[in-house]
């Protein structure tokens, strides 16, 4: 059993127990730049207390990964513990500045997420050196935190990245903690003591059913007041489009070395967009809270994957953005569509829904059966559907004039494509 460091307090678990292996990673340049990373980039000017971390994030999901592996009805030795723990707290350490927002730059300019980062940073920073001298493969560690393991069962994924992980228990609650939106609560130790592994699957305990469909909801109604609210949305627009315009002065593309990568946080990017001429006036902006207007909205709930990939089709949303200008009398760049949706995800290594979590049941006679969610819950089975939001973001000066032409361009969505909630 390896030797514990001491604790830390957390607001949401009380105190985290840490290793002496954890705290070496803990303390590297790269987990401690998670500091300097917001978790809910633009949150902010809606929940003001939203100014938590990665980093305390990463902290809790590598405690909840801990407990569901201590916790799950098979023997894990403790190294094998301890690996899942580490690769948990590295989940997220290839975030760039403003979390997700970034992920837009990475993908357009580079065809990479901050996944692809991880496993880079992980495989060629100090992390790599103290994983080894500790006895573990820095590959295997990269390769987990990212739920693609491959030798492996695929429950060991599916621990951190899955339909129901410990990484979306953690930042469900505590971005619902952070904002005092109060919509994130969920019993999390009721599910994950009710964890079982059915063929190799991470599977659900059909004693916790309803704390799984409570935790649906709150993931759910999550997206829509949270991460998806209009304002939040607003500034992390305004900042995609200072990142665009400021490239090559705030940051160079591509990178050319890992420490060139950790040198970018909120703090240096945000310094450097100040200071850059086409990208100044946005922060003054941001700072001013003088943030672009929602103004046309439509959320509807369809299984067509067509309306979500027509609408997320660069080249298709420019050319209706510059419709709708045309129609307003008004510059393109002076519109913008934002297409956030929720799209049902596949459960990593199991290929199935989102919504189709397996769930253990026992028959008469107390053999163990697996079933889709969506099998036992009516809850759960309405939810297995894409969200989609479509909204037309503008200046407040043309708020009305390009409502009205939104309205024109887009008219009224089919009937069968809407429902109240």
């Amino acid at each position: 059993m390896r030797k514990y460091w001491g604790f830390i307090k957390d607001p949401l678990y009380g105190y985290i127990k840490i290793t002496d292996v954890e705290k070496k990673i803990v303390d590297t340049a790269p987990i401690q730049r998670l500091r300097r990373i917001k978790q809910l980039s633009g949150a902010e000017y809606v929940y003001p207390a939203a100014n938590h971390t990665r980093f305390e994030h990463s902290l809790g999901v590598m405690y909840l990964a801990g407990v569901l592996a201590q916790n799950l009805p098979i023997e894990l030795n403790d190294e094998t513990i301890e690996f899942i723990k580490l690769s948990a707290l590295l989940h997220d350490v290839g975030h760039g500045p403003f979390s997700h927002v970034f992920d837009s730059i990475l993908s357009k300019k580079l065809g990479k997420t901050h996944e692809d980062l991880a496993g880079w940073i992980i495989k060629n920073s100090e992390i790599a050196e103290i994983l080894e001298a500790e006895g573990f493969s820095s590959k295997e560690v990269s390769d987990l935190a990212v739920g693609k393991l491959n030798f492996k069962e695929p429950f060991f994924n599916q621990i951190i990245s899955s339909g129901v992980d410990v990484d979306k228990m953690d930042f469900i609650s505590r971005d619902s903690y952070h904002t005092g939106a109060g919509y994130g609560y969920t019993d999390v130790f009721r599910l994950i003591y009710s964890m079982e592994i059915y063929e190799g699957n991470l599977a659900v305990g059909e004693t916790a059913l309803s704390t799984l469909e409570t935790f649906l909801l709150a993931r759910l109604e999550s997206f829509k007041t949270i991460y998806f609210h209009k304002a939040s949305r607003a500034a992390q627009i305004m900042l995609v489009k200072a990142l665009e315009k400021a490239e090559n002065e705030a940051y160079y593309l591509p990178f050319e070395s890992v420490n060139d990568y950790l040198a970018l946080d909120d703090y240096s990017v945000w310094f450097m967009l100040k200071k850059c001429e086409k990208s100044k006036d946005i922060i003054k902006n941001l700072e001013n809270r003088k943030l672009l207007k929602c103004a046309y909205e439509r959320i509807f709930f369809t299984q067509e994957k067509m309306v979500t990939s027509v609408f997320t089709n660069e080249v298709v949303r420019r050319k209706i953005e510059e419709e709708i200008a045309s129609k307003a009398n008004l510059e393109p760049e002076k519109v913008v569509i934002d297409i956030p949706s929720l799209p049902s995800v596949p459960y990593v290594n199991a290929k199935l829904e989102l919504m189709d979590i397996p769930v253990f049941v026992k028959n008469k006679t107390g053999e163990k059966m697996s079933k889709k969610a969506t099998e036992l819950s009516r809850i759960i089975n309405v939810m297995q559907a894409y969200m989609n939001i479509v909204r037309v973001y503008t200046e407040e000066p043309y708020r009305n004039k390009v409502a009205e032409a939104s309205e024109k361009t887009f008219g009224y969505l089919p009937s069968e494509t809407t429902i109240s909630y």
